[in-house]
This record gives structure tokens, C-alpha cells and sequence, in this order.
């Protein structure tokens, strides 16, 4: 046995509840709500009678202390920006009771929008381009490794509405509340570098429309503050706004093709892939997609825990594989028509992939030129989503946080992207790779901890995951098996690296397989120091 007797017998009810279909009886539910609150009640008058008045209890947060909405205390203006959408409640655990949304298929819009826009073409084109697949090769990579690296994500998506906890405080179950912090740091830059890639790609648009007199810095600053007011509105707004933007984009992206799409098929001769060139790419794809499990709960913590575990996995799935995995296509397409279309080159060359769109749409005129507005709009849903879970990740970096209001940390998060994506634009190609296989290892460590976490120790016992103790860094896991386990593990996947800045021993005959030994190679470690750990503290 893995755990002690105490837990054992946790496990144990909780079993019993899944039998009753996921969830326990409405009427007991009710009282432990109940017996909740009456606890955070007394917790909270005991905290206040130590604390006293003034701007440090102001800021002090209790232990344990869950969302709970309070229309009332607010001031005025503060009060209208709820009324118009934004949303409330920050990183705080929500209670079962407070998760009633059973629109699950919220779940694959959120994402399925977001991603179905101009985003994933310049990590397609990248195959051709960099890695020099053909078109077939490349394909057949992003198939199989899009497919393979979707799961986790998915997966870690299904913790949100079963547990009421962030993405990144469900981390604090195997991380600890202070190790995290590096980890908060990490996914809450990989989120701003999918941002920046998706604004330098709108910028680049925009520019394209009317080359000589719109720079790619004004397309950027555009987009970026069309989807911060997005962001700014919260988790509901959100989803409505994923719900209906597909469909223009869907629209947009098909004319696209329709128009220029006779080039395409014009594609460079290379030589078969290696079995290097397939790893290296691969490990791009990777990258590209494991990095959702830094944030994929996020987007489902209001959503009713009693819906199948599977339906929730499949609704995430297919909302992140079904759009990229044509989108990431296509780019490859296109990237391999750049040497060979007349025109394509000069356009690529002066501004990437929105100067390749524009050189397809050139046929279409003024009415070409309206689609690619709309084209370089499409991604201010991505933007939108990605911005929402930074806000987040910096309210989890200091306890008083919790209290500042999350669309603070939204402008900040703004303010910062818009100089990063105008000095990133100046080495696009170049800032893509790197950034795309960096963030595939972090990712690759995270993932395999969280994953082994719930399924191995915690026997998906959603329940185990406390809200009491959220954030009381005594009673949370030290964190010092997962550092461990993903330091160790780094030390296979150093040599394993293939980047144009370093290439290690093993990467010149295998290519870069370091996703691949950080995942696995970090689940293998985790295993044993995460058993010794819960023996020498006694607990989960």
C-alpha cells in the first residue's frame, strides 16, 4: 500500500461515490457545504481576531479560504465591472456546491476557437521550411505526434471540474506551495510566448494588407488590445466568445484556401526524412501541445463534477486536436510552396506567414484584402484565453495576491506582451524554434508529475485534493520529490538536446528526443521519491 491507513479509508469512500455515479447523495453533499462553511466561518473569525485592522489584514489571506460570490462590500465601480461580465473570483478553490455549469461542451469550443485561427500555421511551415520535410513526411509527424501529445493535456483538463482547483494549485499537490513558484514562472512565460507568436502572426497580417504604410509593430499593438479587452472580461465571457467566433474564422480560413490554393500543390523537392529530421520536428509538435496541460483546468473549474470523466477528456481532446492538426497541415503546405511559388518568397521574406496569406488572397482584390482583417482577428480569441490563465498564474506568486483583482495582472500581462512581441517580430523564424522546443521540456516534466500524481498516489481520488489546505504550505507535499525526479531526469535530456545553440551527444545520431526522456524519464524517477516522501511525512 502506497498510502497509510487514513488515506486507505479516503480512498475507500471515495470509491463508494463513484459508484453512485461520480458524485454523493445531494443531501449529504448539502451538509458537508454546510459543515464547510460554518468552518471557514470560525476559521475566519479566529484569523481576524489575530490579525487586527490596517493594510496587513487587509491583505492577509486565510488558510483554506474558498470562493464564495459576495455581491455585497464592493464599491460602485468595482460592482459595474461585475455587472458587465468580469469575473469575480480569482485562484480560490470553488466548492462543489458553486460548480453548476453543464454546458460541457463549452470545453471543446473554448479551445477548438481558440486554435482555429492563424496561430498553428507558422509552426507548420516550420517543417518545410527549417526541418526540410516534405510535405508527405511532415503530415504524417504532426498526425502522430499531435495525436500522442494531446492526451496529457486532456487528461489534466478533467482535474478542474473535478476537483475546483487551478491548473497551477492543483500543482501545489505535488510541487508544494513554494517549489510551484518556479513552475508559475515557467508556464506563465510559455503562455505569453504562444501569445506573442499568435500577435506577431496578426501583426504580420495587417501589415500585409497594405505593405509600405502599416508597420507589423502597429498590426501587433492592434490585436493585442483588442484581445486584452476579451481577457479583461473573465471566464464566462470567454466562453461565450468561443462559442460563436469559430465560425468566421472557419469562413475566412476555407476562402483562403479556396483562392490560393492551386499553389499548394507546387511543393519543393527534398530528400526522404531521417529519422533526426522526424524526432527533432516531432519534438516541436510536442511543445506545441503538452503545454496546455499548464492551464487547461483552468477553463472548467465552474463546470458540474458529475459528468463522466471520459466525456470531459473527449470534449478537451477534440477541441485541441481537431483544429490544429489541419491548421499545422496547411502551414506545411505553404511552406513548402515558398521556394517554388513566384512571389512567395519576397512576401515570407518581408513578413512571414501573413505575407504568404497575402500573396494567396492577391487574386481577390479589395475583397482579398477584407479577409485578411478578419484573418489577423482571428487569433484575438487565442490571445484572449492565453492571457486570462497568466493573470492567474501571477496572482498564485505571492499570498496577498489572491486578494488584488485578477484584471490587474491582465493589464500588467498586456503591457508586457506588446514590447516582447515587436522585439521577437525582428527574428521571427529564428524566436519560433527556439521558443517551440525550450518550452517542450518544462512541459514534459510538469506533465509527467501531475499525471503520475492523480492517477498512481491519488487513484483519481479527486477528493484527496483538499481545499483546506490549498494554500498551507505545511500540510501540501515539500515538492522535493517532483524537483528531483525532473532534475534528475534533466540530466538525460541535456545530452538529448538539438537546438542551433547547443546539440549534445546522443541528439547527433537521434536527433532531439529531449521531450521524450523529460517525460518519461521524470515519471520513472518520481515514482519512488514521491513513495519515500509520503512515508517520511505520513501524508499525501
Amino acid at each position: 500500500m502506497l498510502l497509510s491507513g487514513k488515506n486507505g479509508a479516503k480512498t475507500a469512500d471515495a470509491g463508494a461515490v463513484e459508484k453512485n455515479g461520480g458524485h454523493a447523495p445531494a443531501q449529504d453533499r448539502a451538509q458537508d457545504r454546510e459543515q464547510d462553511q460554518d468552518h471557514h466561518s470560525r476559521h475566519g473569525q479566529e484569523q481576524g481576531q489575530g490579525q487586527g485592522h490596517g493594510f496587513a489584514s487587509l491583505l492577509a489571506v486565510e488558510d483554506g479560504i474558498v470562493y464564495k460570490p459576495a455581491a455585497e462590500g464592493h464599491t460602485r465601480w468595482y460592482r459595474r465591472l461585475l455587472d458587465a461580465g468580469v469575473e469575480e473570483n480569482g485562484i480560490k478553490p470553488v466548492p462543489a456546491g458553486d460548480r453548476t455549469n453543464m454546458q460541457y461542451n463549452n470545453l471543446f469550443t473554448v479551445f477548438f476557437t481558440g486554435l482555429l485561427c492563424i496561430l498553428p500555421l507558422p509552426t507548420g511551415m516550420l517543417a518545410t521550411t527549417v526541418f526540410q520535410l516534405s510535405l508527405r513526411d511532415a503530415s504524417l509527424t504532426i498526425l502522430f505526434f499531435s495525436a500522442l501529445c494531446t492526451v496529457p493535456p486532456a487528461f489534466m483538463g478533467c482535474g478542474g471540474y473535478k476537483t475546483g482547483l487551478r491548473q497551477m494549485i492543483q500543482a501545489r499537490y505535488s510541487w508544494g506551495l513554494y517549489i510551484v513558484t518556479i513552475l508559475l514562472f515557467l508556464n506563465a512565460a510559455t503562455v505569453t510566448g504562444f501569445s506573442i507568436v499568435a500577435a506577431i502572426v496578426s501583426g504580420q497580417t495587417i501589415a500585409a494588407i497594405s505593405p509600405g504604410n502599416v508597420s507589423v509593430t502597429v498590426g501587433i499593438v492592434i490585436v493585442i488590445l483588442v484581445s486584452f479587452v476579451l481577457s479583461l472580461l473573465g471566464y464566462r465571457v470567454l466562453h461565450i466568445w468561443e462559442r460563436w467566433q469559430w465560425l468566421p474564422n472557419l469562413i475566412v480560413i476555407t476562402i483562403t484556401v479556396g483562392v490560393g490554393g492551386r499553389h499548394l500543390a507546387n511543393q519543393q523537392q527534398v530528400p526522404s526524412a531521417t529519422a533526426s529530421q522526424v524526432l527533432s520536428y516531432g519534438g516541436l509538435i510536442a511543445g506545441y501541445f503538452i503545454t496546455f496541460g499548464g492551464t487547461a483546468s483552468d477553463f472548467s473549474i465552474y463546470h458540474d463534477p458529475r459528468a463522466r470523466l471520459r466525456k470531459i477528456f473527449t470534449y478537451i481532446y477534440l477541441g485541441i486536436f481537431t483544429p490544429s492538426v489541419p491548421l499545422l497541415i496547411l502551414g506545411a503546405a505553404m511552406g513548402g510552396a515558398v521556394p517554388v511559388v513566384t512571389g512567395w518568397a519576397e512576401a515570407y521574406e518581408e513578413y512571414g506567414t501573413g505575407g504568404v496569406m497575402a500573396a494567396m488572397l492577391e487574386p481577390a482584390g479589395g475583397f482579398g484584402k477584407f479577409v485578411l482583417v478578419l484573418l489577423a482577428l482571428s487569433v484575438v480569441g487565442n490571445i484572449g484565453i492565453s492571457m486570462y490563465p497568466v493573470a492567474l498564474n501571477l496572482q498564485m506568486l505571492i499570498p496577498a495576491f489572491t486578494k488584488v483583482p485578477r484584471f490587474l495582472f491582465t493589464l500588467a500581462v498586456t503591457a508586457l506582451m506588446i514590447p516582447l512581441s515587436i522585439a521577437a517580430s525582428r527574428a521571427w523564424e529564428e524566436s519560433l524554434e527556439n521558443f517551440l522546443a525550450v518550452i517542450g521540456y518544462w512541459a514534459g516534466f510538469f506533465d509527467a508529475v501531475l499525471i503520475e500524481e492523480a492517477v498512481v498516489f491519488r487513484r483519481l481520488n479527486w477528493d484527496s485534493f483538499d481545499h483546506s489546505i490549498w494554500n498551507v504550505g505545511r500540510k501540501l507535499p515539500s515538492g522535493i520529490a517532483a524537483l528531483a525526479a525532473s532534475l534528475l531526469s534533466l540530466g538525460l535530456v541535456i545530452p538529448s538536446i538539438s537546438e542551433v545553440w547547443f546539440v549534445g551527444p546522443l541528439a547527433k545520431t537521434s536527433g532531439d528526443i529531449g521531450f521524450e526522456l523529460a517525460f518519461f524519464g521524470t515519471a520513472l524517477f518520481y515514482f519512488p521519491l514521491r513513495w519515500l516522501e509520503i512515508k517520511w511525512r505520513g501524508h499525501l
